[in-house]
């Protein structure tokens, strides 16, 4: 059986990474919230393509994080956790500011690319330094503590992102969440290396990356994972980055600030109720159903599905109520999906495999979406953009429904290694 302890400084280091995971999200949904005002500020009044353009500014961020990602999980893999983890978060913190300082729409973008290389040091390091501090038969629950960031991070980046850019305009909230993100950097670079398997004595040599790649591409339950994924991905990020948008602009609410405060307290009341729940609920349903990390995950994306459809033609102001209960099954599956790809994994491999999971959802995923809908909205009306992505969330659950068989054999296979 796998390591049942937890190491010494794992709450510290879970407060530390979930501190950062936080400011991680309220940076990339900033962006969202400001949107209209830096198309009005950087954009002529009469381009026709102006909804298209901004939409490239998820797509560049993406792309840098997901291109890079797989770089940063090889040296998370045979070098200091904590290091990388600090140089990434110092350079999105400070990329973020000088997104603030933009004085035009192509300053924006080479801004956004280098916030995608900071995460892109970070976001495949921290899963894996969670599963060194804590044992397989709660990384349910804790990764679903970690990504409590999610919702709450994305919402307090609407929610202060719409208030500031209302009192003080769109650059000041990138001013603001610089000076936290690089003081959080520096606690990075204080904290000792502790991986679990060298506390236990047991030293495991990094996975040659040649066998590592063939070994995933092996492994039924990562690639079934990673494919759903990968579609609630492009469907999340697409509708996560023009829901602002589509409240103000195309359902005719007369206030952003209020559209971003209302939606952001809804993302962090439905998303801190189902991520949490769908940890707990995943790690009790695995005890009887060794599948129950991909069944709980799939059956809430089956549940947000039409319930998406649903929402789009929904009055104000149950519009609203729907829009929770959406958000609510769509982050159910945050908890254990990630700990599924921790559980199959070994652990000479893990980084790099969150850096190639990063690399495809996001090079299949939300990098293609956001743009799409912007086109899409150019053309003819965003409710269309919208259905076109939402299917997407049904392939999500019956994908992950698939993978539940294979999940067991391939959690052993990785236990087996761990030890």
């Amino acid at each position: 059986m796998a390591l049942e302890t937890r190491l010494p400084g794992a709450r510290r280091a879970l407060a530390l990474l979930l501190a950062i995971n936080f400011f991680n999200y309220i940076d990339r949904y900033i962006l969202a919230a400001v949107l209209p005002e830096i198309r009005k500020a950087l954009f002529a009044v009469n381009d026709p393509n102006a909804m298209g353009k901004t939409g490239l500014l998820f797509t560049v961020f993406l792309v840098s994080y997901m291109v890079t990602a797989p770089l940063f999980g090889w040296l998370a893999d045979r070098s200091s956790r904590w290091m990388l983890a600090g140089i990434g978060v110092a350079v999105w913190s400070l990329a973020s500011g000088a997104s603030g300082l933009a004085g035009s729409f192509a300053v924006l973008l080479v801004t956004r690319i280098f916030v995608g290389v900071g995460e892109a040091g970070y976001g495949p390091v921290a899963p894996v330094l969670i599963a060194d501090y804590f044992p397989e038969s709660v990384r349910g629950r804790v990764l679903a503590y970690f990504y409590l960031a999610i919702p709450v991070g994305s919402a307090l980046g609407y929610l202060f992102g719409g208030v500031v850019g209302q009192l003080w305009g769109w650059r000041w909230p990138f001013y603001l969440v610089t000076f936290p993100g690089v003081v959080l950097a520096g606690f990075c670079f204080l904290m000792p290396e502790s991986r679990r398997r060298m506390s236990a004595g047991i030293r495991s040599k990094p996975v040659r990356i040649g066998a590592g790649v063939k070994g995933l591409l092996r492994n039924r339950s990562y690639l079934y994972n990673t494919a759903a994924m990968t579609a609630m991905t492009f469907a999340l990020g697409g509708i996560s980055a023009w829901v602002p948008s589509y409240i103000y602009e195309y359902r005719g609410q007369p206030d952003l600030g209020r559209v971003n405060t209302i939606f952001g307290g809804i993302t962090v009341v439905s998303g801190l109720l189902a991520t949490l729940s769908g940890g707990l609920l995943a790690d009790r349903v695995k005890r009887r159903y060794p599948g129950g990390y991909f069944l709980v995950s799939g059956v809430g994306m089956l549940i947000a599905f039409p319930l998406m459809i649903a929402m789009l033609f929904t009055p104000f102001p149950w519009f609203w109520g729907m829009l929770f209960l959406v958000e609510f099954f769509l982050f159910f599956n945050t908890g254990p999906a990630n700990a599924a790809l921790v559980d199959v994994t070994a652990p000479g491999i893990r980084a790099t495999a969150f850096a190639l999971n990063i690399f495809v959802i996001h090079a299949l995923g939300d990098a293609i979406s956001p743009p799409l809908i912007g086109a899409i909205s150019d053309r003819w009306k965003m409710n269309v953009a919208f259905l076109a992505v939402s299917g997407m969330i049904a392939i999500a659950g019956l994908l992950w429904l698939r993978g539940a068989k294979y999940l067991p054999n391939d959690r052993n296979a990785a236990i087996v290694t761990e030890l």
